[in-house]
């Protein structure tokens, strides 16, 4: 099966545009799943959907989350299909195996009070402070993923038109806008860069480490951390959830949940929905505070 699992995350990787992240961790899953067949004496070839059931069933009592028994199914359904369309098998025996219903979390967030502290938190003129309010001001001001933030280069930056040109998921492309702010602090950025650039003046990317090399989503979450204490924010706050935050003040300012859907490349309106929730806790406390029958 390994050989088979090699070609399908070929697959992957080369015909289906997947994230590096996403291949790596369908092949952890994959290998997991290996290991499980090995231990019942099966072939790939054998399995039927009881069998993936007793997987999922043991992936369970070691207490995992459910998004990540979904993700390890969804490994092993996508493998199964693949074989199914090279001609290894004739059925796929994931298919008909369901998928763990996911609980509904609202994701963290700042308000808006606490992201403009936030957002003020980088206070020097070096060239790393200014790169920092530029990028946590341009995660803010377009919700757009880190893996998307650390990938643009300085010629998808168009400043007449304040459009950043980002690569989402599955390599595919998409304009989002930018305020004020952030081409200020962008330009501001820009001025400064040449000072990180050290010898390496064919580096293409936006943001750059003190190395002068392209800044990596870990080096994203540490300058998110440091602001976060800076700020005495007592909140526990990702990079993600500026992305939650840009979306969550948008909605609650009237913003349609399509558009929102656009801004953050999210193909499915359902995952975009999950938004709702925070306007829905908003409108029980208003409603709590203010009706006399509460």
């Amino acid at each position: 099966m390994k050989r088979e699992v090699s070609q399908f995350l070929d697959y992957l990787s080369h015909e289906r545009k997947a994230s590096p992240h996403t291949v790596s961790s369908y092949g952890r899953d994959l290998g997991q799943f290996i290991a499980f067949l090995e231990g019942t004496g099966l072939s790939w070839r054998q399995v039927r959907n009881i069998h993936i059931r007793a997987f999922m069933a043991e992936l369970q009592e070691r207490k995992l989350k459910k998004s990540s028994l979904a993700r390890k199914l969804a490994a092993v359904r996508s493998f199964f299909q693949f074989g199914v369309s090279r001609g290894w098998l004739s059925e796929n025996p994931a298919r008909v195996v369901a998928t763990p219903r996911q609980e509904k979390r609202v994701p963290s967030f700042l308000s808006e009070k606490e992201m403009a502290d936030f957002l003020e938190a980088p206070t020097s003129d070096r060239p790393l402070d200014r790169r920092d309010r530029a990028l946590l001001e341009l995660l803010y001001a377009t919700g757009i993923r880190v893996s998307e933030l650390v990938g643009i280069n300085e010629e998808d930056v168009n400043f007449e038109e304040r459009l950043i040109r980002v690569r989402g998921k599955g390599k595919k492309e998409r304009l989002v806008p930018f305020g004020r702010v952030a081409e200020a602090r962008l330009r501001a950025y820009l001025e400064a860069r040449p000072r990180l650039l050290k010898k390496r003046m064919g580096e293409r990317a936006l943001f750059l480490n003190y190395q002068g090399k392209r800044l990596t989503p870990r080096s994203v979450e540490r300058v998110v951390d440091k602001y976060i204490r800076l700020a005495a924010l007592k909140k526990k706050i990702s990079p993600h959830s500026l992305r939650h935050s840009f979306a969550s003040h948008l909605l609650s300012r009237g913003a349609d949940l399509r558009v929102i859907q656009e801004l953050l490349g999210h193909e499915s309106l359902a995952t975009t929905q999950k938004y709702t929730h925070l306007d829905i806790a908003r409108l029980m406390e208003v409603y709590r505070k203010s009706h006399p029958r509460s």
